[in-house]
């Protein structure tokens, strides 16, 4: 009988584990709004200089006083003017 019943439990998780995934249907992204551009400078920089050493954050993983030490930080390692850092810091907290 535990025979029986575990090879039905083996059976059953097998089966399981085989079935197609069935994954929810993405929503729709809305287009972003044209940049200004002063802000398609900022996201420029950020893209090329940035992304240069790491991966690219989103904006919003981070708020407007969390991103004024890190791109103070950033700055001095990616030699970015203290105009270039201004643009990015705008592009970053729009």
């Amino acid at each position: 009988m535990k025979t029986k019943l575990f090879a039905m439990a083996t059976i059953g998780i097998f089966i399981f584990a085989c079935s197609p995934k069935v994954s929810q249907p993405e929503a729709p992204k809305t287009p972003e709004a044209p940049l200004s551009p002063e802000l398609a400078a900022g996201k420029m920089l950020y893209e090329n200089n940035c992304g240069k050493c790491h991966k690219l954050y989103d904006a919003k993983d981070f708020t407007a006083e969390n991103w004024t030490p890190i791109l103070a930080s950033m700055q001095k390692k990616a030699k970015i003017s203290d105009e270039d850092r201004a643009k990015i810091y705008a592009y970053l907290t729009k």
